[in-house]
């Protein structure tokens, strides 16, 4: 066989192997948060605060009240580690939001993947892709900011 011919015959493999791998097949899932004032929609049990905010600053001293006890009642996420797509909206709050996903604790910050971006303005959505490894996580908004919502994956 020529070494052109070999080329060829081994790219074909490559992309024949790529293309019926399993992994590679299933496309990543998606979960969608909506941003509130203060408040990721879903993470909240889907419960809307009705909480009013033009600035960080508000975010800060509402959830300096109520945060704590909000994540404490909320239901963590659970997911399986694999493939997904945050698709983050912002939805009436009147500044520039984010999102961030990593790791609960130090360690984890340090070993688990995270995603991060901003740039959601008023009703606009972002995608952040990560792929997820089992471990506890933490998600939140910075620039909202919102309380620390947490999300376990598992095996």
């Amino acid at each position: 066989m020529s070494d052109f011919a070999q080329r060829r015959f081994s790219v074909g493999l490559l992309v024949t192997l790529a293309l019926t791998s399993p992994a590679l097949l299933a496309a990543p899932q998606v979960i969608t948060l909506t941003q509130l004032p203060c408040q990721f929609l879903q993470s909240e049990d889907g419960h809307d605060r009705g909480y009013r905010s033009t600035s960080a600053d508000e975010c800060k001293q509402i959830n300096a009240a109520t945060g704590e006890q909000r994540v404490a009642n909320a239901t963590p996420l659970t997911l399986k580690a694999g493939d997904y797509i945050f698709r983050v909206t912002n939805k009436n709050v009147p500044y520039s939001l984010g999102f961030w996903l990593r790791g609960d604790g130090l360690l984890a910050r340090a070993t688990l993947p995270s995603v991060s971006g901003g740039g959601l303005e008023t009703g606009t959505t972002l995608d952040y892709r990560i792929h997820l490894t089992p471990g506890e996580y933490r998600y939140s908004c910075p620039l909202n900011p919102t309380p620390d919502y947490k999300l376990v994956v598992t095996p």
